[in-house]
């Protein structure tokens, strides 16, 4: 195993793109791009690198950045329509009624993690009280990568503790995601739930996972298991790199699988799904391929370029054949902030199992 140096948390490119409600979605070059306004996934998104870099830079450093995400979503809590909006204009405008069902999954998961790992004990408790607000939107959702984001958001409240309301979202979630993978995995040389693989593949998986472990269900295991070592082999070239399904064309079962446009949501989900079976198996071929995963970041990947920029702690939007896309957006930004913390965090757990 090959890890790359893991650098210090650094906020400089974060904070230059962070404006007065909260991230900017876009970015054109290093410079926000204030006409595409804030939206609701990345804020959601920025709200969690906020709680995880608490950890290591100490609640005050990023308190002021915290509170003012937690205030967006709780604006963009719709009471009339029970849901999350999404888009809001640069001078406050929300621009929509509802949000997509992704938009509603990613605010529950990021409001689960700041109601149990947040520092502050008020954010804890107001973060709590409205994750349990939105929650019934959970009954609502079908796509299966909302589905999974809202199993993930429910399994971190439920980790911290006993909480009804919780479980029977978490029930209700995985009673859809169970039969998705049941009916597409068995002697099927496709095993993937779908006839396509997309974005934000790993989250599947991932969510698999964590509702085999909640009910204690080995057969349920290794379907994910099994799911998630095809994906990883299917995206690891023959030099042992990751290359992600890319976002111009996709793959479709039987079709041609897209090289380019890689994005780096697919390595941070990766190496999210591989640090999860980590943890349930032990195997060290899952911390290998979370850290193959964080390689592309740095260089690792079809074009040998770096796609993540060290010194700012911003992250280009994606790769290409031959040269990365100059833009340094929220979302991809963020997903290299959320692979350095996870990958962080794998390390420390890795070397506190080593016998002394």
């Amino acid at each position: 195993m090959s890890e790359q140096p893991l650098p210090p948390v650094t906020r400089v490119h974060l904070e230059a793109i962070t404006g007065p409600l909260g991230i900017w979605q876009h970015a054109t070059g290093e410079q926000p791009n204030e006409a595409h306004g804030v939206c609701t996934d990345d804020v959601s998104r920025a709200f969690g690198v906020d709680v995880l870099h608490a950890r290591t830079l100490g609640w005050e450093a990023v308190r002021p950045t915290a509170v003012r995400s937690f205030a967006f979503l709780r604006s963009a809590y719709n009471m009339r329509t029970s849901r999350f909006r999404n888009f809001r204009s640069a001078d406050g405008t929300w621009l929509d009624v509802a949000g997509s069902e992704d938009t509603q999954a990613r605010a529950l998961r990021a409001l689960s993690l700041a109601a149990t790992a947040g520092p502050e004990n008020p954010l804890r408790h107001e973060a709590a009280a409205l994750f349990r607000t939105a929650l019934p939107v959970a009954n609502r959702l079908r796509p299966p990568r909302a589905v999974a984001a809202a199993i993930l958001g429910c399994d971190n409240l439920l980790r911290a503790g006993p909480d009804g309301r919780a479980e029977r979202a978490f029930s209700d979630l995985a009673s859809r995601l169970r039969p998705l993978f049941a009916a597409q995995t068995r002697g099927s040389e496709w095993p993937w739930p779908e006839p396509i693989l997309t974005y934000e593949n790993a989250i599947l998986p991932h969510a698999l996972l964590a509702v085999a472990r909640r009910y204690e269900d080995p057969t349920l295991s290794r379907i994910a298991l099994r799911v998630l070592d095809w994906l990883i082999a299917e995206q690891t070239t023959t030099l042992g790199t990751f290359s992600p399904i890319g976002n111009d064309g996709f793959w479709t079962r039987g079709g041609h699988r897209a090289q380019y446009d890689q994005q780096p949501i697919e390595a941070t989900t990766l190496i999210e799904a591989c640090i999860a079976a980590f943890e349930a198996t032990g195997d060290a071929h899952y911390r290998n391929s979370a850290e193959m995963a964080f390689g592309w970041f740095l260089g690792k990947n079809d074009a040998n370029l770096d796609v993540a920029v060290v010194a700012s702690g911003g992250c280009h939007d994606g790769l290409a054949a031959d040269e990365v896309n100059a833009n340094q957006g929220a979302e991809s930004t963020l997903m290299w902030q959320m692979a350095v913390e996870a990958v962080r965090e794998l390390r420390a757990k890795a070397a506190a199992a080593v016998p002394a």
